[in-house]
């Protein structure tokens, strides 16, 4: 037959307890890698990393090493611009 007082377990062994600790470790793991993945999936951070590599990007190409703008490529920019902008002007009249 059945006793009524429940049974009362074991203590675990340290292998046990090794395998719950590591199981707790992986578990906090994979929590923060987690975490890091839905921050850097983000839209806004999405966003806001790419925001940051043009303007690395643009820096680069308009600044010497030294941080001195290049004048010829600015000029030359704004020349394109100023060509574009004629064009679609001129484009616009013509068909007025």
């Amino acid at each position: 037959m059945s006793s009524s007082t429940p049974a009362i377990p074991a203590p675990p062994t340290p292998e046990v307890a090794a395998m719950e600790a590591e199981l707790a470790e992986r578990r906090a793991h994979l929590s923060s890698t987690i975490d890091e993945l839905v921050t850097r999936l983000s839209p806004k951070e999405i966003v806001r990393r790419e925001v940051e590599s043009v303007r690395i990007r643009i820096a680069q190409s308009t600044r010497t090493p030294d941080g001195e703008i290049r004048s010829e490529l600015v000029a030359a920019v704004l020349g394109a611009t100023a060509v574009v902008l004629l064009g679609a002007g001129l484009l616009r009249r013509n068909r007025s």
